[in-house]
Formats: C-alpha cells, sequence, structure tokens
C-alpha cells in the first residue's frame, strides 16, 4: 500500500478553526485571492511559501524533469500546501494552482513557518509531521523531481543516484542501453555515450555527467548565504555530530551554518540498520535518523549547505575566523566546530582506482544493493559498520564472503552483530585475510577477487563484480592546515594546550576546544573519541554549552 493509503490523514490534515486562528497570528502577510486556475506555486520555485487554505480549493500535482505530470491531492479549506523544501526556502518539488472556483489562501513563509511549528508545539507537531511525510512520499511515488538517464551500474551514474538517495531528492532513472526511452532520450538531444549520465532537473535543466555541486545547483539544494555575515558558528560536517549541534545551537538562538560536500549523515548516513542507538528497539537506518536530525535543524533556524565544503580554516584572527569554500568564496564565524569526520580508509591494492565506483564500494545502501542482488559478493572489514553492512545485504545476495585480517570478530564488533551475522546461512568469514589482487578493467569492470593470508598460502579467487570496503577511517584534516593541532595519526586535539579564555573566566577547561580559541573538534576527527554514534551526538550537544562559554569570555574581554 502506498504512503498515502496508509497515512493520507497525516499527510494532509484538516485544521480546525482554533487552528486556522493560530496560523493566522503567524502568517506572512495578509490573505490572497485567486483566480479560478490561477497558478499559486510552480516546480523549482524558491521561497514558495506554505499556503492555508481558508476557502476553495488548490490543486497540487508532481512533474519530473521531462514533464511528465501526476496529480498529489487537491487541499480545500483547512488544508496547507508545501513539503519540507518550505523550511528552508528550497526550490519547491510540487506545481499548485487554484480550483476551478479560486481560493483565498493565507502565506507562512519559512521563517514564519518555523515561527509557527517552534511556538505551536501541537499544531507544529502535525505541521512538521505532514511536510516530512510529504518528501517520502514524492520519494516513493515517481513522476517527481529529476530524471538520470545513463548505463545502469556505470560508476558516475551510481554517484549521482547515492548523491540524490542519501539527500533525500526524489529522483527517476531510465536506462539508456537498448531501444527503450533512454535511448530515444539520448538520440534526441544528439548526445553520445560519453556525455552520459545525464541529469535533467526538475525544471528541465539537461546537465551532462555533473558533479554533485552542479546537481545540487540545479536543484537549489544551496541556501542563499550572505557571505558578510557573520555567524555565531560554523559546523563543518553534517554527521550525526555535526548535526547534533546544529540542533541544539539554532535551539538555544545560536546563528548557525553547516558545511557538508556530500550529504547529511556522514557515514553513519550509510548505516543499512543501527540497533544499538538508545531509543530504538527495532533499529533504525542510518539515513532516516539523520534525516530527522536534518529536518530538526532546519526547524530551529539552522542553514544546512550541502553540497559546499570548507577547504581553509584561516583562524589567525582572534575573535573572527574565516573558511574558505570549495566555490571559491567565504565565510566568517565566531566559532568553527569542526565535525568533518574521517573519509574511507583504502587499502594499498595496485588497480584499486580503477574499479572505486565500477566494483568497489565504500558503503552499502539501497542502491549498491539492487545492482548486486543475487550475484556472489565480497566485504571486508571486522568494526559495527562492516557488519551493519553484511547483514542489510546478505538476504539480497547469493553468498557473501566476509575478510577479516584478525582471527576472529570478538574484539572488534558488537555481539548483537556477531549473532546476527553467524545466522546466516549464505555468509562465509575468511579469518586473518586480506585482498591480494582484483580482476578487470576499467571497460568491465571489476570481475575478480584474489584474498586470503599469503603467509601461510591459504588463498581463495572468486569470480564477482562487487567488493565492499569497511576497512575504517582517516581523519579529514587536510583543509586544516596546521591551524589546529592533531596527533601523529591526524586526529584533532582537544582540551588541551590554549585555555586562555577559560582561564580568564576562572571556568573549568573547555574539553572540546582545540588549541586555537574558539574552534572546537567533535566527533570521528577527534583525537581519542569513542566511533560510535550516540557519542558524536552527545558530544555535538556538550559542545553548544562551551560554545556559549566561549562567547560570553570573548564579549567580557572585549569590555575590559
Amino acid at each position: 500500500m502506498s504512503l498515502i493509503e496508509t497515512r493520507g490523514a497525516q499527510m494532509f490534515p484538516v485544521l480546525g478553526a482554533e487552528q486556522i486562528a493560530t496560523v493566522m497570528r503567524f502568517a506572512s502577510c495578509h490573505e490572497r485571492r485567486f483566480r479560478p486556475d490561477e497558478p499559486v506555486f510552480d516546480v523549482g520555485d524558491h521561497h514558495a511559501p506554505v499556503w492555508v487554505i481558508l476557502d476553495g480549493a488548490i490543486e497540487v500535482v508532481r512533474r519530473d524533469g521531462l514533464g511528465r505530470e501526476n496529480p498529489i491531492t487537491v487541499h480545500g479549506s483547512g488544508q496547507f500546501t508545501g513539503e519540507v523544501s518550505q523550511l528552508a526556502g528550497r526550490g519547491s518539488l510540487a506545481a499548485g494552482k487554484a480550483g476551478p472556483e479560486g481560493c483565498l489562501a493565507v502565506p507562512l513563509d519559512a521563517a514564519h513557518l518555523r515561527a509557527l511549528i517552534i511556538g505551536s508545539a501541537e499544531l507544529g507537531e502535525t505541521v512538521m509531521r505532514a511536510l516530512i511525510l510529504r518528501r517520502v512520499g514524492l520519494i516513493e511515488g515517481g513522476s517527481a523531481g529529476s530524471v538520470l538517464v545513463g548505463q545502469i551500474g556505470e560508476s558516475e551514474l551510481v554517484r549521482l543516484q547515492g548523491f540524490l538517495s542519501r539527500n533525500g531528492y526524489p529522483h527517476t532513472t531510465i536506462d539508456a542501453a537498448g531501444a527503450g526511452e533512454g535511448r530515444a532520450i539520448v538520440e534526441r538531444l544528439g548526445l553520445r555515450i560519453a556525455d552520459l549520465p545525464l541529469m535533467i532537473c526538475p525544471v528541465g535543466t539537461v546537465l551532462k555527467r555533473p558533479s554533485n555541486a552542479e546537481a545540487g545547483v540545479c536543484l537549489g539544494m544551496m541556501p542563499e548565504l550572505d557571505r558578510s555575515k557573520i555567524y555565531d558558528t560554523v559546523v563543518v560536517g553534517a554527521g550525526p555530530a555535526g548535526l547534533a549541534t546544529a540542533v541544539y545551537a539554532a535551539s538555544e538562538g545560536l546563528s548557525v551554518l553547516v558545511l557538508d560536500q556530500r550529504a547529511f549523515g556522514g557515514q553513519a548516513g550509510a548505516s543499512a540498520r543501527i540497533e544499538n542507538y538508545l531509543g530504538f528497539p527495532t533499529g533504525i537506518s542510518g539515513q532516516a535518523l539523520a534525516g530527522r536530525a536534518y529536518n530538526q535543524a532546519q526547524k530551529f533556524g539552522a542553514e544546512i549547505a550541502i553540497p559546499l565544503a570548507a577547504t581553509q580554516l584561516d583562524c589567525r584572527d582572534r575573535e573572527i575566523k574565516r573558511l574558505a569554500l570549495t566555490d571559491g568564496s567565504s565565510i566568517q564565524a565566531r566559532t568553527v566546530v569542526i565535525a568533518a569526520g574521517a573519509r574511507y580508509r583504502r587499502p594499498i591494492i595496485d588497480n584499486l582506482a580503477e574499479f572505486e565506483g565500477n566494483g568497489i564500494s565504500y558503503w552499502a545502501s539501497p542502491v549498491e544493493a539492487r545492482l548486486c542482488e543475487g550475484e556472489e559478493v565480497a566485504l571486508v572489514g571486522g568494526g559495527n559498520s562492516a557488519g551493519q553492512a553484511v547483514v542489510f545485504l546478505a538476504p539480497k545476495v547469493k553468498r557473501l564472503h566476509l575478510i577479516i585480517r584478525r582471527r576472529d570478530l570478538e574484539a572488534t564488533m558488537s555481539r548483537y552483530l556477531i549473532e546476527r551475522i553467524a545466522a546466516l546461512p549464505n555468509v562465509e568469514i575468511h579469518p586473518d585475510s586480506e585482498v591480494l589482487s582484483l580482476d578487470g578493467t576499467k571497460e568491465t569492470g571489476l570481475t575478480g577477487a584474489t584474498f586470503g593470508n599469503p603467509a601461510n598460502g591459504v588463498t581463495h579467487h572468486r569470480a564477482l563484480r562487487h567488493l565492499f570496503l569497511f576497512i575504517g577511517a582517516e581523519p579529514n584534516t587536510d583543509w586544516l592546515q596546521n591551524c589546529v593541532g592533531v596527533d601523529q595519526a591526524g586526529f584533532v586535539k582537544t582540551g588541551g594546550a590554549l585555555q586562555e579564555f577559560a582561564a580568564a573566566s576562572g571556568d573549568m577547561p573547555r574539553t572540546l576546544e582545540t588549541d586555537r580559541a574558539g574552534v572546537f573538534a567533535i566527533g570521528d576527527i577527534r583525537a581519542g573519541s569513542t566511533k560510535r554514534v550516540a557519542a558524536a551526538v552527545g558530544e555535538g550537544a556538550a559542545v553548544v554549552a562551551q560554545i556559549h562559554g566561549y562567547l560570553a569570555d570573548a564579549a567580557r574581554l572585549r569590555q575590559a
């Protein structure tokens, strides 16, 4: 059953008279009368408000990049338009027009919508739930968002699919091979195979082999940043630690900007199921958990810029820190929270780079699961992320070879995952082993792998097209360029040398502050951190109190 069939009343609630009266107090301007069939908002419109209908109706449709259109619903009196894009003024994913009798409606722009959600708890819960469910419905329903045209399984197409999926943007994929619709689109546009994949944005713009940044611009994912603004805090990284910082800092009135070059959720966002996170006894996917935090941060007014990364931190100025960005611009902040996490570690294998995205994967999302369904696969790694990936993939594949360097999993993996893997009949564990060589070419992709222990001569060769690597991560600290102290492994040190402001005020040392006053580090990138989602969230909450302390001390020193 579709989401509309099972949760339609929550997706499209009807507000009562008292709730409408509350809406009127938060409205961004006076009500407006629309003529019959008059457009109210269109796909791609930025800053399209949520319209609360007082009389008449608004007909809402979804439309994809090829112009294919399907009705979503007809909002009547007491109902409201919009989905989560409206929380941050991003491009609309749907279009609406007044019904045949016209309509009278009152608008809530992004700021007033957030004020309503926060200021009226019960009504805010109803509105927020509806906006989130509508985005989920757009993802599930088809005929909405971007259209991707390419060769199924090709690395650049998989990258785009992953980028859109992990950021919660609806899209449709059309195979360019054969004589179907994809081939017709390619021929009609006069394109070559080298131009693929295509991304046809919701507004009809066609991009050839777009980067993530180009795709993000076309979708209007980026907020309109005020480059002259001095933020109270800029958070670098939108994983669990960074999102927790954004939620707590923004909810306490600080101006917050979050940067991430890929997607919200970080490495945890790629986890198929997290079963030991407090409060979720049946488990939750990393993307679902991160998606809730992402929407929660937007609810409190945090600005989240994806895909946009920091390329350099200039912390020579004691009070104002400057960050250079990948788009060539820069931003300013009173404090910086380094929550950039870690990048996937790559084993030393001669031809590894040839197969990255073309047989080699560093995460196991539904995109990868569909590509290897019913096949024999291998997975390298013995930590919890590897275990979660095994449990997710095994029911979908013919056989899974788990390759681990240690003698067993006891020292590196949680007991519940070890027991779950032991119960999977199609998983074969290869202890004391590593990948020795890979077969294939750029044209064929991965075709096989040899793994085992060369010291004792026990090796295996398997014909397979998919190898998943979960062998840990390295700190993502290159962009810091000696601005803050790091340990021998490159992780950022905190709570150490320079506690000038804490000493000036007599407060306890700020344990998450680096050796640069006003620059903090949390989560996996921090030296000595516990590599768990719950620990990262805890540090994200704790750092906000320390930011408040720093800002208060800095203000006192300025006045002294």
